[in-house]
């Protein structure tokens, strides 16, 4: 059976979305309170992370909506082949530079554990992975490990597998799609923060931390607030109350910068009780109304320059600085306190750019190998060469314990 021609005639071309300033701004308050968490500068700051997801969850769900709406179904191949052009370049290169390095100057106890993890972040289950080791996130004297910070990618990465494909199923309907995913991303969003309450452990909340069932709120919330009718909501809203809206726009902000100074991973047991959920809605709904108000006072705060430079490296800054961190310690390098964070700032951020505008970017943007048969083949091969990497570098021999020492 042909197509009907006007049928494909009548429907609009998937329109570029209009590049938004102050999200960059977002991303790069998000990992600016990354870092200071993982310097030990601000307890809170682990909370960027919730940031970055709802930015994740808003801006994937809007996508898939544009392309519903204009095509009538969401290319899922399309969409997982711009997701692996997005992320894998990037993450492979740091893997196989961070492994080499930690090969050539690392503990052998470091190197153990980077090969035991690395084929786990190749997978996207890495945070699946820590838990089962028990690994404890919150245990910052414990043994140490470079990619212990990726369990957010792997997240993410479940979450990009997953929610492309229910929210196509529900394409296939046909009506009402975008609130149909709204009552989806509120359902499901409701149902793993219930599953957080359920299963925190006051002595160690890694398992509902770095768990993706108990974090897919963080994601559901930023893509309920990018379906249609909120999306609209906001906009009437803004339209008729600016000065209020920027005033609401205005107390979230503080709001969440509050919690960020306020909060505490293990000492805080309100968070795995609603208090990650609101904070997550919240940043949410900051997100949606800079969105729709691109011109509000927020907006143009978080368009500031350095804070949108940060954001345009943030994924490349994400992957380097807790490797930085753990190579660069103070115990190695003999600094301490701010000066120690600078040095982590500055060569975190130099690797981050190299990564972005040798790797990221050109992958991205100007190559046409990463695309169709070509990029199925160059995937293949970068996942080959990691798969490689962690079966080819020497790991040191387990440590021997004498026996009749014990005696």
């Amino acid at each position: 059976m042909k197509p009907d021609p006007s049928a494909t005639a009548a429907r609009p071309p998937l329109a570029r979305r209009r590049h938004l300033p102050a999200l960059d701004g977002l991303r790069g308050v998000a990992i600016i309170g990354v870092l200071l968490f993982h310097t030990g500068n601000l307890d809170g700051g682990f909370l960027g992370v919730d940031l970055f997801f709802a930015l994740s969850g808003y801006l994937i769900t809007d996508l898939l909506l544009r392309e519903i709406e204009a095509t009538g179904r969401v290319s899922l191949i399309a969409f997982w082949g711009r997701r692996l052009r997005r992320l894998l370049p990037a993450l492979a290169f740091v893997l196989i530079c961070v492994t080499l390095t930690v090969w050539a100057v690392g503990p052998p106890q470091l190197v153990r554990t980077t090969l035991a993890d690395g084929p786990w972040v190749q997978l996207n289950l890495v945070n699946w992975h820590l838990l089962a080791e028990s690994a404890g996130y919150w245990d910052r004297f414990g043994s140490e490990r470079v990619f212990e910070h990726l369990w957010s990618i792997a997240v993410e990465e479940q979450f990009y597998l997953v929610w492309p494909l229910l929210v196509a199923l529900v394409a296939l309907g046909g009506k009402r799609v975008g609130d149909c995913v709204a009552l989806l991303a509120a359902v499901v969003s409701v149902a793993s923060l219930v599953w957080m309450a359920v299963l925190v452990d006051p002595a160690d909340p890694t398992r509902v931390y770095t768990g993706t069932d108990t974090r897919a709120f963080s994601l559901l919330l930023g893509a309920l607030v990018a379906t249609p009718r909120v999306r609209d909501l906001l906009g009437r809203v803004a339209g008729r109350a600016p000065r209020a809206v920027s005033a609401a726009t205005m107390a979230l902000l503080v709001g969440v910068g509050a919690l960020w100074v306020l909060a505490d991973g293990t000492a805080s047991l309100w968070l795995y009780q609603g208090g990650l959920f609101a904070h997550a809605l919240g940043c949410a709904l900051l997100i949606g109304l800079c969105a729709r108000s691109p011109e509000g006072l927020v907006s143009r705060v978080l368009s500031w320059e350095p804070l949108r430079w940060t954001g345009t490296v943030s994924y490349s800054l994400y992957l380097w600085h807790w490797p930085v961190i753990v190579l660069l310690s103070p115990e190695t390098t003999g600094l301490s306190g701010w000066w120690w964070t600078a040095l982590v700032c500055v060569v975190s951020t130099g690797l981050a750019v190299l990564s972005t505008h040798l790797v990221e970017n050109p992958v991205r943007f100007r190559t046409s190998w990463a695309t169709g048969r070509r990029g199925a083949l160059a995937f293949v091969v970068i996942m080959a060469v990691l798969a490689l990497l962690w079966t080819a570098v020497p790991a040191p021999a387990p440590p021997t314990v004498d026996i009749t020492a014990l005696d």
